[in-house]
């Protein structure tokens, strides 16, 4: 759950403050102390309000201010970075009429936010981001309820222009969940069955839902790339394979293979009576799960490449290609890679429906 701050400096803010709080509890309120009657689930400030708001703008997710939308924009104008960094900024009059997203509508979710403090408040929310008001594709959000990370930021403006004036674009998609979009697509964009049909002159830019490298300088210079998490990497190894040796294979076969490291789901691998020291650091490092099957689960599964080796010590007859197969349930993309002496790198892609 994000941290999000409320701030109230007048009598029908401080209600409307707590008409919020009764609904989100998790919320903080902040209002002056001179309107303080002791409560203690309010922090009550003695310090000017431009001071106040200028510390929570580092602190907080996200920001309600009940207050003047000037006001707010004078307040957190000095200490605006980026818009993968600010955090939401929503602000409500004191009447609670209105709800206005003011700053980070959409990676930051004050558009969202916006939308829910408004549907409890019974108010309007007052959504300006253009996208949203012409229920177009937003180009930074896409895919962002099911983990996507965009790979080249720095073409999101323009992507984004091109996407609210309705010029052409096109989607390519050949990773990933493919419910990202509920209603029938803009009249603006195509779906095209090959990357190559991106760089076609009849398309301003192009979204690129893969989870492969893409090595033409031209599609990438015109296009988003959207990196889906819908790679399994299964590993074998011993239980003192080192973090730094799980990691140079990853590696290796990611770059040999031409696939984006950022499209890992999770690892898995298979169940030992003392944990894999290196396993999990490798883990904790990239933030990628791991997910554990015992040997028999694996030895259900049938692989093209199985090891009486493997067998004999493990009890299975696979444990890269198996574990991948099992965790994403998918198909195997890249069989059984050895890294003598002490680790197998496999990897599967989930089939999404």
């Amino acid at each position: 759950m994000s941290k999000t701050g409320i701030v109230a400096i007048t009598k029908h803010g401080i209600e409307i403050a707590r008409r919020i709080k009764q609904k989100m509890p998790e919320v903080e309120i902040y209002v002056p102390a001179k309107h303080s009657d002791g409560e203690t689930d309010i922090n009550w400030f003695s310090e000017q309000s431009t001071q106040l708001v200028g510390s929570l703008f580092k602190k907080y997710d996200a920001l309600i201010c009940i207050f003047s939308l000037g006001a707010v924009i004078r307040m957190i104008g000095p200490h605006l970075v980026d818009k993968k960094s600010d955090p939401a900024v929503i602000v409500i009059d004191d009447r609670a009429n209105h709800v206005i997203s003011t700053l980070s509508g959409h990676l930051g979710g004050a558009n969202a936010l916006a939308r829910l403090v408004a549907s409890l408040l019974g108010a309007k929310p007052v959504i300006t981001t253009a996208a949203d008001v012409n229920e177009t594709i937003a180009v930074d959000l896409l895919g962002r309820e099911f983990g996507w990370t965009i790979e080249n930021f720095e073409n999101v403006t323009k992507t984004s222009a091109f996407m609210v004036n309705e010029e052409k674009i096109a989607i390519y998609q050949e990773a990933g969940e493919k419910n990202w979009w509920h209603a029938p697509l803009p009249k603006n964009v195509n779906i095209v069955d090959n990357i190559e049909h991106v760089k076609s002159p009849e398309f301003k830019a192009g979204l690129i839902i893969s989870d492969r490298k893409i090595s033409d300088p031209e599609i990438m210079g015109k296009s988003v790339v959207y990196r889906p998490k819908s790679l399994v990497v299964g590993i074998g190894l011993h239980w003192d394979t080192s973090k730094d040796v799980i990691e140079s294979g990853i590696m290796t076969v990611f770059k040999e293979k031409a696939l984006s490291f950022r499209s890992i789901r999770n690892v898995s691998s298979i169940n030992r009576e003392a944990k894999v020291k290196g396993l999990q650091e490798f883990s904790k490092e990239h933030g990628i799960p791991v997910q554990i099957y015992d040997k028999n689960e694996l030895a259900s599964v049938i692989v093209p490449n199985p090891s009486t080796t493997v067998q004999k010590f493990e009890g299975t007859p696979s444990v890269s290609e198996a574990g991948s197969l099992l965790s994403s349930k998918g198909e195997l993309v890249v069989p059984k890679q050895k890294f003598p002496p002490n680790l197998t790198v496999a990897v599967s892609r989930i089939n999404f429906h």
